[in-house]
């Protein structure tokens, strides 16, 4: 195909050392070479900043912005401010790419007259990889998604995704939209405004993303800050309110099970809430908002067995939920169906 569209890929780094290697050699062994690769270095302690320099002396299409440690969402931004191509790709630094991925998005792009442009993904473990095809199977053809369609694939977190990386964007559609500071799953708080813009989002099937799954990521040390999660998806309900009334109740729903998960956590998680502030600041919202998280639960026998187990006592659920585990465990009850392992020797 034709590579007249300059992509701009923006790859924040922070203590991705070990790392940055195989990131940034995948992106530039694409097949679409009309690409400027932005490395922010996030005034990363190790040897990352150097290594993102060492890229930029053999290869001119590699920029490295050096800055003050601000965090994921400020180094996003930063990057912003540099790109010059017509579409822009978000990649974390731990992940990696496939060789075809920015050429056949962009050629989806252009097809499609596309705004935003998502691919499948795969789970990437040191020994094996995982694809989850619950929501969209790898041999469905790419898919368009338009107005509360494509806002209420968003809600639910099934088609679309709330991560930024994965995708290509029309650089205009989000060059005035920044990431939020300061807050861990910034892309919660940033999605929602991007899929609003776009009146036109294309899912591939094709899993051309690497998502690397490290002991020592955000998601695998839970905090307290991890809550910021809810903080999100409760501001993002408020735009839903406001600008989607007909997908309040699939907002609720989205919200209520991340509310029962997030409580499930920091019980799991004593150190995150010694004092169970976090757990009753949970408890409350939900009796707060009983009447909406019902009506929205309604349909979801699961998630309904879960809010009235809550609503009798959180333990409750608590034990409901270790019960549902160990029953999985001993396979009296199936796991979810969908995700498929793939080892290094094929599928399995």
């Amino acid at each position: 195909m034709r590579q007249d569209e300059k992509i701009s890929v923006i790859v924040p780094v922070y203590k991705v050392e070990q790392y940055i290697h195989r990131c940034i050699d995948s992106i530039l062994a694409q097949t679409y070479a009309n690409i400027e690769v932005i490395i922010v270095d996030d005034g990363s302690p190790d040897r990352s900043g150097a290594i993102a320099d060492e890229f930029a002396r053999t290869d001119s299409r590699v920029k490295v912005i050096h800055k003050e440690n601000g965090g994921l969402s400020d180094a996003r931004n930063c990057g912003m401010t540099h790109a010059a191509g017509e579409f822009t790709m978000f990649i974390d630094s731990d992940d990696w790419i496939d060789q075809q991925m920015i050429e056949r998005m962009t050629a989806g792009a252009l097809t499609y007259k596309a705004d935003v442009v998502q691919s499948s993904f795969y789970y990437a473990y040191d020994d094996h990889l995982m694809v989850d095809e619950r929501y969209m199977p790898l041999s469905a053809a790419p898919t368009l998604l338009t107005g509360k369609n494509l806002m209420r694939a968003l809600i639910t977190n099934e088609q679309v995704k709330n991560f930024a990386w994965g995708k290509l964007y029309k650089t205009q559609l989000i060059r005035d939209i920044s990431f939020e500071k300061d807050v861990l799953f910034e892309d919660v708080f940033w999605a929602h405004q991007v899929m609003h813009r776009a009146e036109k989002f294309l899912l591939m099937s094709d899993p051309f993303y690497y998502y690397y799954q490290r002991n020592d990521s955000i998601v695998a040390n839970y905090t307290s800050r991890n809550l910021d999660m809810i903080k999100g998806l409760r501001e993002r309900h408020r735009f839903i309110e406001k600008f989607y009334e007909s997908l309040t109740d699939v907002s609720f729903k989205g919200l209520l099970k991340m509310c029962l998960a997030h409580y499930h956590l920091l019980f799991r998680n004593r150190k995150a809430d010694c004092l169970g502030a976090h757990k009753n600041a949970i408890h409350r919202f939900i009796k707060e908002n009983r009447t909406a998280m019902i009506r929205a639960a309604q349909n979801d026998n699961e998630l309904r067995v879960q809010l009235y187990l809550f609503l009798i006592h959180p333990y409750l659920n608590i034990s409901y939920l270790a019960l549902r585990k160990l029953l999985r465990k001993l396979r009296i009850i199936p796991k979810p169906a969908g995700l498929t392992r793939i080892d290094k020797g094929g599928v399995v």
